[in-house]
């Protein structure tokens, strides 16, 4: 599936939000919108509809997610009791993509996602290349025997940053072991904070 692989900063500025930590940096340089009248142009009044739409296209590009893909995700979380929103974004934190980035086992979430569809992650055991696989609580993800002796991996043992990473407290992290292992369900403030997830409920709620 296709993602998206264009400039992040110019992404970042126009959200409002560093979709990734280079986004970030860049939009801490320049916190104003892309184009040449970005440094003065005075910020227009956006409709209900286009703060939603914002909100929304925040998600996907922080997560690394499709429209197609988002839609589904968010029926998902619609049909399941509850707050809506919180579980959208739970659906989202328990993407295999996004646990191994949670883990320290990458750096971004493109990376993450690099890893899990060359086949280097196993769930369980076993080998699973797909980036939206939803994990579980219970469920073990680690790198396959076979990659464990590529450079990637043994500089991020040898390095001694993994020893030194902390996962979040939904993940149980072996750092000797690249292990990691899903010990609850992920809570709000456990997913990204720039996000307002009610106005994306809002949005598919029109």
């Amino acid at each position: 599936m296709a993602r998206y692989h264009g400039p992040v900063g110019k992404v970042s500025r126009r959200l409002g939000i560093g979709i990734t930590e280079k986004g970030q940096r860049i939009l801490n340089k320049r916190p104003f919108p892309p184009g040449q009248h970005g440094p003065s142009a005075r910020r227009r009044q956006v409709s209900d509809y286009g703060l939603q739409l914002l909100e929304k296209q925040k998600a996907k590009y922080i997560y690394g997610v499709l429209e197609r893909q988002f839609r589904r995700t968010f029926e998902q979380a619609s049909r399941r009791s509850g707050v809506t929103g919180e579980y959208l974004l739970s659906l989202l934190e328990r993407r295999l993509d996004n646990v191994v980035y949670r883990l320290g086992l990458a750096t971004t979430r493109a990376q993450a996602r690099q890893l899990v569809a060359h086949g280097h992650i196993m769930v369980d055991g076993r080998k699973t290349n797909i980036p939206s696989y939803t994990v579980k609580i219970g469920q073990t993800i680690s790198i396959r025997p076979e990659s464990r002796r590529r450079t990637y991996f043994k500089n991020l043992v040898d390095s001694g940053e993994l020893n030194k990473y902390r996962a979040p407290e939904w993940l149980r992290l072996d750092a000797p072991e690249m292990t990691g292992t899903i010990v609850s369900l992920p809570r709000r403030e456990d997913a990204e904070a720039g996000i307002n997830e009610q106005l994306i409920v809002e949005f598919y709620s029109r």
